[in-house]
């Protein structure tokens, strides 16, 4: 699966625009008695070349279990208006993403943020500009719409040019920080995106980790 890169500018409409945001893999996520999609970590032997899977995940009291794999990892469990999610850590020394489990469709209604594991560095302020790795899940289909650790690549973009509920996620935070966020879509994309990996009224879902700073 090839995923493009996001262009993190600012819009008229305080949204980011999306340039080619799109994915080669149009496959369904397999579902048991809830519908449950999850993004797994990269491989440790390739972790920039590893492809989205989406598999069964066990469900308690309608939210994913994080699996026994990575049961001493930081977690964050956020029940949503619908739908319930999952953040794990799993190599966040080799830069690999989190893995997020979805019961979708997935939906709040005010953002959230959690810090997975807290930074030493600076303090990101809304005019830094900030080199981050990042991975976008759409909660309505727990499909992943753009990820920076599956390219192996950070993106540099200032904190105060991306859509609120991300910008969220970063100011306040210290360089070095692993954080997950999950934005409603009047903090999103309140319109979708012209690609249609992300539709009016969709929550999305951000694991991401800042890695560098300049003010």
């Amino acid at each position: 699966m090839k995923l493009k890169a996001l262009i993190l500018v600012p819009m008229a409409v305080g949204a980011f625009a999306l340039a080619g945001c799109s994915s080669t893999d149009s496959s369904d996520p397999s579902s048991t008695s809830d519908s449950v999609a999850t993004q797994t970590d990269a491989t440790e032997s390739s972790p920039q070349a590893a492809e989205l899977n989406k598999t069964a995940t066990e469900v308690n009291d309608g939210c994913p279990v994080v699996p026994a794999k990575y049961a001493a990892q930081q977690s964050w469990t956020v029940k949503g208006t619908e739908g319930c999610a999952t953040f794990t850590v799993t190599d966040d020394a080799k830069n690999l993403a989190p893995m997020v489990q979805i019961v979708t469709p997935f939906k709040v209604d005010a953002t959230e943020v959690h810090t997975l594991i807290p930074g030493n560095g600076a303090t990101v302020a809304e005019t830094t500009t900030v080199d981050v790795f990042y991975e976008g899940v759409n909660g309505t289909t727990g499909a992943v719409f753009d990820s920076g650790y599956q390219r192996g690549e950070s993106t540099q973009f200032p904190a105060n040019g991306v859509v609120e509920g991300f910008k969220k996620a970063l100011v306040g935070q210290k360089v070095g920080s692993t954080v997950a966020v999950v934005i409603p879509t009047s903090e999103g994309y309140p319109q979708g995106t012209p690609d249609g990996s992300i539709n009016a009224g969709d929550t999305i879902v951000f694991v991401l980790k800042i890695v560098g700073a300049q003010n």
